[in-house]
């Protein structure tokens, strides 16, 4: 029997792997120039941690989990988003006592069982990052703006911030009471499943793919025409902060979210070359989500950045990772030469080269097929003279320009060599 990847899964090749590398790269790099620092979590959790934090309702909740009970009797389920983990490790480890402002980022893995798509797997991989202790629409505004700086540094164009404010409990609360009363007649016509979902949260209406559902909600009035003075407040002052940053964004009153955890702010970022299935980031504010796990109410605004959904970005935009190149293939001219060619590897990756050698005693034919193979820059050339000589001939392989070298000298030429 073969087996395969399961269904939903792909595997990461070598040619691949540079690109996810990257994207990781630039990830780490910028957050570490914002001062946040990594938190790695679980695979799997309790499963209440999401029944409680995404809804009961939600498609996360009620559709797309892997749940399984484990051999204690435990309900436990494959995380299918990183921040409800996350704030459970900041409470179960006190990293914000209160007065104080934690910045957390993290890449993992989460697990959803939705129909694969392209860019849209079972397992997914997923960059985040957690604002936590600040209530100031500037923590809102931070990020959103290392998330848009990302896909910058990633070379993406094409990108469109959506923004908007769902407010806070009361906002929502007259909200859900107008919702209700516009959709009246559209509810009065479904079954009783679909008005009990409804009625429960009947913001999941905006978000809805349905045809039948968006066009009874033509004429229904924004929620921003519903938030309290200080939500509006807070709203006009992120937007303000955003321009000041140079981040376009558009107001879009249909931006909601798919978890119940949102209060104020939430916004996605959509890439022009996606078609249909455009969004590559998606985050807001949670300032329930601490309190409601059993920790000291603590305002915190975060992100979810869908590394699958960015690669197919990144390719939409014809951008070009380059990768790391091998910096010198040492090739044995002669069978004496294949213990004197294995110490000179050790030695010049002890210096920080990236350095291989042929290790099946293969011919000097088939050894420069395998240093084209690799992408090497540099063939290193051992034989009976060079050996005699104390030397090393350096050949460049794109131009064929060849350079004999003292060997005490040759990792000082080769760092020294341009590219």
């Amino acid at each position: 029997m073969r087996f395969q990847a399961p269904r939903g899964t792909e595997d990461v090749l070598p040619s691949d792997a540079p690109r996810w590398q990257r994207l990781e790269s630039i990830f780490r790099d910028l957050t570490r120039r914002y001062g946040y620092h990594e938190l790695r979590t679980p695979t799997f959790e309790d499963t209440e941690l999401f029944t409680r934090t995404a809804g009961e309702t939600s498609d996360i909740v009620t559709k797309e989990m892997y749940n399984f009970e484990d051999k204690g009797g435990r309900n436990i389920t494959l995380k299918p988003e990183g921040t409800a983990p996350a704030m459970r490790a900041v409470i179960e480890h006190s990293l914000c006592p209160p007065g104080t402002v934690t910045r957390l980022m993290y890449v993992t893995p989460c697990f959803r069982y939705s129909r694969p798509q392209k860019g849209r797997l079972r397992e997914l991989h997923q960059f985040g990052l957690e604002l936590i202790g600040s209530s100031s629409p500037a923590a809102d505004a931070e990020i959103i703006e290392v998330t848009y700086r990302f896909f910058e540094a990633c070379g993406l164009a094409g990108l469109t911030v959506m923004v908007n404010s769902i407010g806070r409990d009361g906002c929502r609360e007259r909200y859900r009471d107008a919702i209700l009363e516009h959709m009246a007649s559209y509810l009065a016509a479904q079954d009783e499943t679909t008005v009990a979902i409804a009625r429960k949260n009947p913001l999941r209406l905006l978000d809805s793919k349905s045809a039948e559902v968006q066009a009874a909600l033509l004429g229904l009035p924004p929620i921003t025409d519903y938030l309290e003075e200080e939500c509006s407040s807070n709203f006009d002052r992120l937007q303000q902060l955003l321009t000041d940053a140079g981040v376009r964004f558009q107001v879009r009153p249909d931006i909601v979210r798919g978890l119940d955890y949102y209060t104020e702010t939430v916004f996605e970022i959509q890439h022009e070359g996606l078609g249909s299935q455009s969004s590559i980031c998606g985050g807001g504010r949670y300032d329930n989500l601490v309190k409601e796990l059993g920790g000291a109410p603590t305002p915190s605004v975060g992100v979810g950045i869908g590394v699958e959904r960015t690669l197919l970005a990144v390719e939409a935009d014809g951008v070009v990772f380059e990768p790391d190149r091998l910096d010198a293939f040492i090739v044995q001219a002669t069978k004496e030469a294949y213990e004197p060619a294995l110490g000179l590897a050790r030695e010049l990756r002890a210096a920080g080269l990236s350095v291989l050698t042929d290790i099946d005693g293969k011919s000097l034919k088939s050894q420069f097929r395998q240093a084209d193979k690799t992408g090497a820059r540099l063939a290193l050339i051992l034989g009976d003279e060079e050996l005699s000589k104390g030397t090393v001939q350096v050949k460049v392989l794109e131009t064929g320009e060849q350079t004999e070298v003292s060997r005490p000298d040759i990792a000082l030429h080769l760092k020294g060599l341009p590219g």
